[in-house]
């Protein structure tokens, strides 16, 4: 087994640069890069600039008709690279890229920027002026928050439920769970937090609930205990809002992959033998069964904490890594954009690796060097 774990943890090196050269290009790629954000800001405040110039004397725009002609061609050579460029000052657009490092070819800012992320070291933002690591590590809590939370809950209820329904199929009881599961199911995640807010958060009925944020204003005021409780009555809506939407295909998976094992023929050969149906469906059925599920877990995980909490943060102003990678993309913050971006892809690399071994906990008759993968 150690010699697969080592196969797969040199296996992520080419994974991850295959991956982050392959977004890298097409983040270049994209217009509107953070040298176009600056001057669109400063495109704002250069009417301004222009008519205090103009208002207040003509004599400073005489010269030379030749050096005109010649600081134009300059100019246009300089701005024609970025949109909306023109009419900005070429050496400041310059100074822009030499500052952002656009002034060195693309492969070479790559392979800076590698060499720099495996000592984790992810630079400055480029709109925040901080550290990205230190941006990460602050916004982390919120967003691992909610993951591990809705994905221990949807774990506990799903789990437990699929079975049921397994055993009681076609019973009154799986009809009515499977109807409210495809209602949960239909709504989305952002739509049924309103709702909760709507009625529980005072937006029209009940204000049993907070509004915004993870922690109260005071927190700093609390006890342990206080700001423990504190801290779930914050957490309460908006990990509701996400496990809602979150537990009706793990449950119906739970389901479909034990009926598949009940129908086995040794199930029916384990009942002959006069095994009691709990030692049949938990001694037996349960550990092949629940390999599908739990290869499911890493990316159920990774979907949740990465992609699944953005609107969830922005409804209820939880200030996390999904608001920090949206504003990132908006502002084309090239550091906390790549830096993520490269986090996250290794943690899902890890968590992959991490399914495969639980894997080998449930059913230790699986073998990964055998197979040779």
């Amino acid at each position: 087994m150690l010699a697969y774990v080592l196969r797969r943890l040199l296996l992520m090196i080419p994974t991850l640069l295959g991956i982050m050269a392959l977004n890298f290009l097409i983040v270049q790629a994209a217009p509107g890069g953070p040298i176009e954000q600056i001057v669109a800001k400063l495109q704002g405040n250069a009417v301004e600039a222009t008519a205090r110039v103009s208002g207040s004397s003509g004599s400073d725009v005489s010269g030379p008709q030749q050096t005109m002609r010649e600081n134009n061609a300059a100019t246009s050579a300089v701005t024609s690279r970025y949109k909306g460029a023109q009419g900005v000052d070429p050496e400041l657009i310059l100074e822009l890229e030499k500052q952002f490092g656009f002034d060195q070819p693309m492969h070479v800012r790559f392979v800076k920027m590698i060499g720099n992320y495996l000592r984790f070291d992810f630079g400055n933002s480029y709109f925040r002026d901080e550290d990205v690591m230190k941006l990460v590590v602050s916004k982390m809590p919120v967003s691992v928050s909610l993951g591990l939370w809705t994905t221990l809950i949807v774990y506990l209820v799903s789990i437990p439920l699929g079975i049921r329904k397994a055993v009681k199929d076609g019973t009154p009881f799986d009809i009515w769970t499977s109807a409210a599961i495809i209602a949960g199911y239909a709504i989305p995640s952002f739509l049924f937090a309103v709702l909760l807010i709507v009625v529980f958060a005072g937006g029209r009925y009940l204000e049993w609930f907070p509004l915004r944020g993870i922690l109260s204003d005071n927190w700093q005021e609390m006890d342990k205990l206080t700001l423990i409780k504190d801290y779930f009555w914050h957490m309460t809506l908006p990990i509701t809002a996400m496990v809602i939407g979150g537990f009706a295909s793990l449950t119906m998976l739970t389901k479909n992959s034990f009926l598949d094992e009940i129908n086995k023929q040794y199930v029916l050969t384990a009942r002959a033998k006069g095994l009691s149906e709990k030692k049949v469906l938990y001694g037996h059925v349960f550990r092949n069964a629940m390999l599908i599920v739990i290869a499911g877990f890493p990316h159920a995980f990774i979907n949740v904490l990465f992609t699944g909490s953005l609107l969830i943060e922005v409804i209820f102003s939880l200030d996390g890594m999904g608001l920090l990678g949206f504003e990132a993309a908006i502002n084309r913050d090239y550091p906390v954009i790549f830096g993520t971006l490269y986090f996250f892809t290794l943690l899902g690399l890890v968590m992959n690796l991490i399914g495969d071994l639980l894997y080998v906990a449930v059913d230790p008759r699986i073998d990964f060097e055998a197979r040779g993968t």
